[in-house]
């Protein structure tokens, strides 16, 4: 594997704008070898404070989960919109992400962070690929980060799907979530997919409204387990129907043998969004 260091974090609009361009020349083929990190990442605190409040963490010297993966994200983009990458990644749909924690993320720790691609495969519905993102401190793994994405077309049909789980009668919680929460989540992430922007720009690309991002919804799940989290354990989700913004929507949580499984449906239709689990290592 090739590895290139970066001395900063890609510039998430020039690599939207150059993915938009190269889009029609992808034509499948073989993921890269190529393999990005970047040295000695800090944590800015007021850039930690202002996503805290977009998702819904308390204020913490200790980094949400789904942090790291604002940080990780750029250089993944990067990846995805280099001239060797098999697949326009506009178009492309993420379909699950696993994150697991090590050991709680300090806002002092100076991470060194990697990312790469692996395990291209045959789905139903065309092709999937990981995206694996991992955050090292004092050369111990403290984080890691797979990311799922499905390229749609050309599929090998096959088995189908597993059947959504239905949303239960009682609910933890309702969380009424408004029109701009894509772009406020945007500014703090840096992800402006024009679909999660505006219901004229999502309109574009397909959508009849704007949709919310699917590391949102899971970090705002996640807010909801604060200080009931151990200090290592593994949160893994499947993105399921998008969520149409703006949206009222049911939060559910239930214990399991192994952890707690939680889930996100649209509150009046009880279709799903997101189901996943929390389970400690």
């Amino acid at each position: 594997m090739a590895t290139k260091e970066l001395a900063a974090a890609p510039k998430l609009p020039v690599l939207f704008g150059k993915a938009a361009l190269t889009g029609f020349t992808r034509k499948g083929g073989e993921l890269p070898s190529t393999e990005y990190t970047r040295q000695g990442v800090a944590t800015d605190p007021q850039a930690l404070a202002e996503y805290d409040h977009v998702c819904g963490f308390r204020l913490s010297d200790v980094l949400p989960a789904t942090y790291p993966h604002m940080l990780t994200f750029p250089m993944a983009a990067k990846l995805m919109s280099d001239p060797g990458f098999p697949f326009p990644l506009v178009g492309l749909v993420h379909v699950r992400n696993v994150i697991t924690v090590h050991r709680p993320l300090l806002i002092g720790d100076r991470l060194d962070l990697s990312v790469h691609a692996a395990d291209l495969r045959e789905h139903p519905k065309g092709k999937q690929f990981d995206l694996i993102s991992q955050a090292f401190a004092g050369g111990e793994l403290v984080w890691e980060d797979v990311s799922t994405y499905l390229r749609r077309g050309g599929g090998s049909g096959g088995a189908r799907e597993p059947k959504r789980e239905a949303a239960p009668a009682e609910p933890n919680a309702i969380w009424r979530v408004p029109e701009d929460i894509g772009r406020r989540y945007a500014a703090v992430s840096g992800d402006a997919n024009p679909i999660h922007l505006h219901a004229l720009t999502a309109r574009t690309l397909g959508y009849r409204k704007a949709i919310a991002h699917g590391m949102w919804s899971k970090a705002r799940c996640l807010a909801a387990f604060e200080g009931r989290l151990p200090g290592a354990y593994r949160v893994d989700v499947k993105f399921q129907l998008p969520m149409f913004l703006p949206a009222k929507v049911a939060f559910s949580e239930a214990p399991e043998d192994t952890g707690t499984r939680f889930a996100l449906h649209d509150q009046r239709s009880g279709k799903p969004h997101l189901s996943g689990t929390v389970t400690p290592l």
